[in-house]
């Protein structure tokens, strides 16, 4: 029977170690990348984040990627809020899509990002009104999305 190490993540969700527990070597204070502080456990459970998994007898070659959510209280990391902050934003800005549909998109991007009955319905949607959004607007979503969506929810909505 195998076990999850601790995961280091900083605050933008980019992955520092999946063994934070057992490499001290490789633990890091703030992101070489974007300069954020990172953690190590849930802010809103304290729950360690789940890092690589360990099964003893076999290497793993697998690369850490941390989750979206956690395990253990289901609320959103930091990044995973932060993205959605930033695609409410982003969709605020264009122009070309009327209130309703500002709405619309808002209301669905919590079913977009975790695989729910209605995951199906807001992919749709958003499929259907992402295209009469500007271009830079569609791209943009996508880029802050695409990490955090499912690999089905990902398939629904660009193929």
């Amino acid at each position: 029977m195998g076990y999850y190490h601790v995961g280091q993540v900083c605050l933008n969700g980019h992955p520092i170690t999946g063994n934070y527990d057992e490499y001290p070597e490789f633990r890091k204070n703030f992101c070489p990348d974007c300069g954020q502080p990172t953690i190590t456990e849930c802010p809103h459970c304290k729950a360690k984040i789940q890092g690589s998994y360990f099964t003893p007898g076999v290497i793993s070659l697998s690369h850490f990627t941390p989750s979206a959510f956690c395990y253990n209280c289901g609320k959103a990391y930091p990044w995973t809020e932060e993205k959605l902050k930033a695609a409410k934003e982003l969709i605020a800005e264009d122009e070309s899509l009327s209130i309703q549909d500002k709405e619309i998109l808002n209301q669905s991007l919590p079913d977009i990002i975790s695989e729910t009955p209605r995951t199906q319905l807001a992919a749709a949607r958003f499929k259907k009104i992402a295209s009469k959004a500007l271009t830079i607007t569609s791209e943009g979503l996508k880029q802050i999305l695409i990490e955090i969506v499912s690999e089905t929810t990902k398939k629904m909505l660009w193929g």
